[in-house]
């Protein structure tokens, strides 16, 4: 338009987005960081609606302007006026206050040390325990102990926002998801009419976190073992195919029971037999697989929640100083090979590094004769045996390791 109508010349290849308001105004669009990218890419100016300079200005090395009219647009074509530029403004790491602290959660010792653990090393983590037993809380805690995004996983997560129109005000933190068991696969994986993210890849660097795990439908159950093993999403339609990030750090949460009262303390439990078998035949053996730590959460006695008033156990902050030297040990040990998480050591990899003692190998036998694992499900306790043993500063992976591994599979969770 302005090239044509407006008599005006565009001196540099440049990208010019927005949308165009009846009144000549741009108003703030979807996309803008991708297509900043872009432009830097390209070695291209952009111009862009004024409300998306925020977001744009997270992005380094881009020659930005901010446009508030096409009339504005005109005149600094034109040479009349000069339009504001975008700097660069480097992401505040600051830990959010919001998020519950270790130190606010009563009790549950064993369940902040699954949870230290499933950060260290980014395990998939299931939660089992009764209604009020605190499951949701300890889901929610976990985002405040995660090592702070890196500069590339910033510019990912800062992508994927732009491109669904999300607020960037909490961009500086990991992201967490929390999805209702009502939601359909194209919500949680991807798709829609558009092609756009799901849930599992605006969680992609963060916390995907699901509630009422066993109500999911199947379909949605099965679409999300994939995912979990690559760390990446394929949507395909009609109108094309996109890969989409999806390395998640899943929590799953569920009731040991439809009542939700099997095990506990006060409540008797009401369910029949076969109801318990319906209810826990609805979790395959290969989702579960993917799951590394399965942990029971005892609802607490009320006398044990006076006990515990006024005392206060270790901060987030204490527990994230752990997880971040456990996360230095293993990308150090593993950034030649492109892995930043004991999670995502691959199978040969695996087998060719991790160096077991006899006796330790003598212990893993006598579990395995014990509890039904798949290869699947070994290679996991192999992997959550080294973050324990990242967390303890041990090369060595030693017997008291590997016990903790095993007992996060073998463990009151999977009795229901």
């Amino acid at each position: 338009i302005a090239c044509v109508q407006g008599g005006v010349k565009v001196k540099k290849p440049s990208l010019f987005i927005g949308e165009l308001a009846l009144d000549g105004r741009l108003r703030k669009i979807r996309g803008a960081v991708p297509a900043a990218f872009l432009a830097r890419e390209k070695g291209w100016d952009i111009y862009l609606p004024e409300e998306n300079a925020e977001e744009v200005s997270l992005v380094e090395g881009v020659s930005a302007w901010r446009v508030k009219s096409l009339g504005d647009l005109f005149a600094h074509l034109r040479g009349e006026i000069e339009l504001a530029g975008v700097g660069y403004c480097e992401a505040d790491f600051t830990p959010p206050q919001a998020d519950p602290d270790f130190s606010d959660i009563k009790g549950q010792s064993a369940a902040k040390r699954a949870l230290e653990i499933a950060a260290a090393g980014h395990h998939n983590l299931l939660l089992v325990g009764s209604p009020g037993s605190g499951k949701t809380l300890l889901a929610r805690a976990l985002k405040g102990i995660l090592p702070p995004l890196s500069d590339p996983e910033l510019m990912e997560v800062l992508l994927l926002r732009s491109t669904v129109g999300n607020s960037i005000s909490s961009v500086r933190e990991r992201p967490f998801r929390s999805v209702h068991h009502t939601a359909s696969a194209v919500a949680l994986c991807g798709g829609g009419t558009t092609l756009r993210p799901g849930e599992i890849s605006l969680a992609s660097r963060g916390v995907l976190f699901l509630d009422e795990f066993p109500e999911f439908t199947r379909d949605v159950l099965e679409a999300l073992r994939q995912p979990l093993e690559d760390g990446q999403i394929t949507v395909s339609r009609a109108s094309g195919s996109v890969v989409y990030p999806a390395k998640v750090l899943m929590v799953a949460a569920c009731n040991p029971c439809p009542c939700g009262f099997a095990g506990d303390p006060v409540e008797h439990c009401t369910c029949s037999p076969s109801a318990l078998d319906r209810y826990r035949r609805r979790l395959s053996g290969p989702i579960l697989d993917r799951i590394d730590l399965h942990i029971s959460i005892p609802r607490l006695l009320p006398e044990e929640l006076v006990s515990l008033e006024g005392k206060c156990g270790e901060s987030s902050a204490e527990v994230a100083e752990r997880v971040r030297a456990a996360r230095e040990i293993q990308i150090k040990r593993w950034s030649k090979y492109g892995i930043g998480s004991n999670s995502e050591i691959p199978e040969k990899l695996l087998r060719r590094n991790i160096a077991l003692t006899p006796e330790v190998k003598s212990f893993l036998l006598q579990a395995l004769n014990r509890v039904r694992l798949s290869g699947r499900g070994l290679s996991r306790v192999l992997k959550v045996s080294r973050t324990i043993a990242d967390l303890s500063a041990s090369e060595e992976i030693k017997l008291e390791h590997v016990a903790e591994a095993l007992s996060y599979r073998e463990g009151e969770a999977l009795s229901w």
